[in-house]
């Protein structure tokens, strides 16, 4: 699959959407204009892969919609070098926009299929995070603290497991609520024991599985 100019015209004007409805963050909106989505899809939706829209890739999961990716990365707000853990690998496309901005990517599915398929896939685009099989609702104690962790599924609450993984200043932003919407979380570590919460706009995403996600 090649990245062509019509495809780089058409992610311009994904991005020009995105600014329209808030999106600033230039580090955001310089990845998500340079990494080739179609690449994630299928090739029954090819065609719509520049569209603001969420799409099946198989396994009951999807990729998330353009907006989604980069609203919870702007919350995250990452800096080239930053830790960051995230939960929900998928098909990756999330994974290149934080490799994308600079960080030190640490990234879980808990779907081996998914797994197989994206570890092999991100490589290939010159895109090397630190890939895990495993629960990410339990988070990835070996290599914690983390300057950040964005969770790209739907939890029944806030993992403690995660919270317990952020350094002091660090960032969890997190989907919270039942099995159909979710509140946008973005929950920063104050100190040891203290947390702050700041609430959001209502998402849509697919279950977060796990010991402190959703049972499968």
């Amino acid at each position: 699959m090649e990245d062509s100019y019509k495809a780089k015209g058409l992610r311009r004007k994904l991005v020009a959407i995105l600014k329209q409805k808030g999106i600033v963050h230039p580090g955001v909106i310089a990845a998500i204009e340079k990494i080739p989505r179609h690449f994630f899809l299928d090739n029954a939706f090819i065609e719509h892969a520049y569209e603001d829209k969420a799409f099946p890739i198989g396994e009951g999961q999807t990729i998330s919609q353009p907006y989604t990716v980069a609203f919870q990365t702007e919350l995250l707000a990452p800096k080239p070098g930053s830790k960051v853990l995230e939960i929900g690998t998928g098909s990756g496309y999330q994974a290149c926009v934080l490799v994308e901005m600079g960080v030190q990517l640490f990234t879980m599915e808990y779907n081996r299929a998914l797994y197989d398929k994206t570890r092999k896939r991100l490589p290939k685009m010159g895109y090397q995070p630190i890939f895990k099989h495993g629960d990410g609702s339990l988070g990835w104690p070996l290599h914690a603290p983390f300057d950040g962790i964005i969770v790209t599924a739907g939890a029944p609450v806030v993992p403690q497991a995660l919270k317990e993984q952020l350094k002091v200043g660090g960032r969890l932003v997190i989907p919270v609520g039942d099995s159909q919407v979710q509140k946008m979380l973005c929950i920063t570590r104050l100190n040891k024991n203290d947390y702050q919460t700041k609430e959001f706009d209502n998402f849509s995403f697919v279950p977060l599985l796990g010991k402190q996600g959703w049972k499968k």
